[in-house]
């Protein structure tokens, strides 16, 4: 079932269930995505119909910002909990790894998916990589066709909001990947170029403030979570 958050359906799933039917999904045969918006996607999707069709067109929608989370309560319509892409990534490569499933890189600065995949190759023995790209590509075609020779069953497109959701719903199916998902910048983490927050902000649900305290400059985008706080209180006064 599906809550709605501003027009955004998100599945109410645990992590345990959202891991669950990662899996399911890349055992069934044809072409899936998932994405997982936070605060700041919900608002561009509220300004941009595309993105909008794009995120509510996927299998399966996860609340990674701890403002969803807020959002929901404002609205009286609770969700189970959150479920940050990052964290939902790792416990599916476990998963995986177990399978000896095949997975496709794609996105950031050049030579960072390669990082990245050297360190997840080490992190999770059994999970092969067999393909990377870089984000900075003006043609879709010969990456389109990269990842389905590569054979990769999973995808993390890590292209940016809303690129990544408008490309995996335009382009996943001809990829040939069981199972394509919209990560952000997690590459940037997986090669060791960035660190993700200490675990202590992370149960707090404040990895946003231990980003902006190392990156000022995104405090603009921060500033889009009261924005979406006051659009979901106003939703809920309808």
């Amino acid at each position: 079932m599906r809550v709605n958050i501003l027009g955004v359906g998100f599945d109410n799933v645990t992590m345990e269930q959202a891991v669950a039917e990662g899996v399911r999904l890349l055992r069934t045969e044809g072409g899936h995505y998932a994405v997982t918006p936070n605060p700041e996607i919900v608002e561009i999707c509220r300004a941009d119909p595309e993105a909008m069709e794009a995120v509510n067109g996927a299998d399966l929608v996860l609340a990674d910002g701890i403002g969803v989370i807020y959002g929901a309560k404002l609205q009286k319509t609770p969700l189970k909990a959150r479920v940050p892409g990052i964290a939902f990534a790792q416990k599916l490569m476990e998963r995986m790894a177990q399978g000896g499933d095949t997975l496709y890189l794609l996105g950031a600065k050049p030579g960072v998916a390669e990082e990245a995949a050297r360190n997840l190759e080490k992190q999770y023995p059994g999970l092969q990589i067999v393909g990377t790209h870089d984000g900075y590509f003006q043609d879709d075609g010969p990456v389109i066709e990269d990842i389905k020779a590569s054979g990769a069953a999973v995808v993390f497109v890590c292209l940016g909001a809303p690129k990544q959701e408008k490309w995996m719903k335009q382009n996943g199916a001809a990829t040939g990947a069981r199972l394509l998902i919209g990560m952000g910048g997690c590459l940037d983490v997986f090669s060791g170029r960035v660190q993700r927050a200490p675990e202590v902000f992370q149960r707090l649900g404040l990895e946003w403030l231990y980003r902006v305290a190392k990156e000022p400059s995104r405090i603009g985008r921060v500033a889009k979570l009261p924005l979406f706080l006051v659009h979901a209180a106003g939703e809920k006064r309808k």
